[in-house]
């Protein structure tokens, strides 16, 4: 009867769940989330909670606006994450430099404060390690340095050089003397030799953020927690990636963009969203075999479980926009890639089972052909339950109308809160929603758990749940709100916020729906 056992859960897709947050809105003492002690106690919340799941927003750097999803690198770990206590068991930091820290705000995050704090204590940390002479940790820095060469030492030049004309003055690589921003080979060993300290500074924060994350990742794995990480499709400009690789990018002579991303004009905004990132080259990334993509997705799955890629329509095809119109409006749509970037990924990267753990963040127009690709693939889309109550039965986003293959939200980072969304829908809607959930409830908490409780209900393979839904807590608590500037990306939470009846509860829906993760997957008495 063991082996029967086993032999189903074998072959059954386990059902999970899990909380959508990303590691700078955890508490702190230095102003925003880090990698440090409260990342490891939220892995153990989750725990109680019977949450296998952990969704992240990009881990990579801030872009501007402060988002993880405008990095300067596509590959370089976000260094305001690097835990700062950490650097400072480690003999690199003493506690006077850290009683340094200003009156942090906590449930929101200065960057203004926290970022000059954050790097002047990184820089000192830096210059204490390099004053150690050989030890252990100098032998680590080193092999990270020879593993990440790839990627690590254009990284660090380019940050180099940021710093060196202007780019805190809003100076792009493509205004650099001639010879740098071309990547002349003789001008970028003479800046490699003028810009060896500061370079080696970007590598030993690289290497402090690689450490402490696999730190923590190993130690959410040991407790059968998977993280899932976002893969934005596109990258910036004023990035390493594009200053690099500008074959592979759709530029003009000048290094500019030629044409830029975004969207047509959608739920979100009336004229559209001009990202401004600058679009790909397909045929370059063709005739290389997509290596630079294997690469990227390599990358992400050392750092991941499991990898959801944002705006997975764009592989079908994207909304092109002329780079000096203002808005997305006069874009038009190109044909993308298709399967041919999967397939190489597959060919590298598939797991035993030939599968890419991968999510396909299918939000937005989306076409049957999208739909086809997707499912060609074989990747789970995304359903967001605030998108669900605008129309009839149909509507692809009612839980009676997902497949199994489906990871069902209730928002993610780019919607208000559930309170905040169900404060704000016309009473039309919100009967449609009493009707649906068969319950006449008009408190906003309660609706924000009735919908968690028909996520967690339905049949998609996967759930996850931003924190502000799990702790119901108002607009005020946004992420992120697209196309508007300014006060995204800021949201922290205390942990005074969080009561023992958030997990019990999670934990009750858990057991109740079947994504008890662990009871799902063999163990050794099944194999006796």
């Amino acid at each position: 009867m063991a082996l029967i056992k086993k032999e189903i859960r074998m072959n059954s897709a386990p059902r999970q769940s899990g909380i959508l947050l990303h590691p700078t809105s955890l508490p702190g003492p230095h102003g925003s989330g880090d990698l440090g002690t409260a990342a490891f106690h939220f892995v153990d919340w989750l725990v109680a909670g019977g949450q296998s799941l952990w969704q992240l927003l990009p881990l990579t750097g801030l872009g501007p606006g402060n988002s993880p999803y405008s990095s300067p690198s596509a590959f370089a770990g976000n260094e305001l994450l690097i835990d700062l206590v950490q650097l400072q068991d480690a003999g690199w930091l003493t506690p006077a430099d850290l009683a340094e820290a200003p009156a942090f705000p906590e449930q929101r995050i200065d960057y203004a404060a926290v970022r000059p704090f954050r790097m002047d204590q990184l820089r000192r940390a830096a210059a204490r390690f390099f004053a150690c002479g050989k030890t252990p940790e100098q032998a680590a820095f080193a092999a990270f340095c020879a593993d990440s060469r790839a990627w690590l030492d254009d990284y660090a030049l380019f940050m180099a050089l940021d710093i060196a004309h202007g780019g805190d003055n809003g100076t792009i690589w493509q205004q650099w003397p001639a010879e740098l921003a071309h990547r002349q080979p003789e001008a970028l060993r003479a800046a490699e030799r003028a810009h060896a300290d500061e370079m080696n500074f970007w590598k030993f924060s690289q290497w402090c953020f690689y450490t402490q994350w696999a730190k923590l990742k190993t130690y959410a794995n040991a407790h059968r927690v998977e993280i899932v990480g976002d893969l934005p499709i596109f990258v910036a400009e004023h990035s390493a990636d594009v200053w690099a690789n500008p074959g592979l990018f759709d530029l003009d002579k000048s290094g500019r963009p030629r044409v830029v991303a975004g969207v047509p004009p959608d739920y979100f905004s009336e004229t559209g969203q001009r990202w401004g990132n600058p679009l790909y080259l397909w045929s370059a990334h063709a005739a290389e075999h997509y290596l630079w993509w294997v690469d990227r997705m390599r990358q992400m799955m050392t750092l991941c479980d499991i990898v959801r890629i944002d705006h997975f329509r764009g592989f079908e095809s994207y909304w092109e926009i002329p780079a000096a119109a203002e808005t997305a409006i006069d874009g038009l749509w190109q044909p993308g890639p298709g399967a041919a970037v999967f397939a190489a990924m597959r060919r590298e990267l598939a797991d035993e089972h030939g599968q890419l753990k991968i999510i396909a963040e299918d939000l937005g127009i989306i076409t049957p052909p999208v739909k086809k690709l997707r499912e060609d693939v074989g990747l789970p889309g995304m359903r967001i339950l605030h998108f669900a109550f605008g129309d009839d039965a149909r509507n692809p986003y009612l839980p009676h109308n997902y497949d199994a293959n489906t990871v069902v939200y209730t928002g993610t980072h780019d919607n208000d809160t559930t309170c905040g969304w169900w404060e704000s829908l016309e009473q039309s809607e919100k009967d449609r929603v009493h009707t649906y959930l068969g319950v006449g409830s008009e408190n906003s908490e309660e609706l924000c758990w009735y919908l968690i409780r028909l996520a967690f209900s339905s049949v998609a393979r996967y759930c996850v749940i931003p924190m502000q839904d799990a702790l119901a807590l108002d607009s005020t608590h946004r992420m992120n709100q697209p196309g508007v500037g300014g006060g995204s990306w800021e949201w922290r939470y205390r942990w005074d916020q969080v009561a023992a009846w958030h997990s019990e509860r999670l934990f009750d829906l858990t057991c109740l729906y079947g994504r008890d993760y662990a009871s799902q997957r063999p163990d050794e008495a099944d194999a006796s």
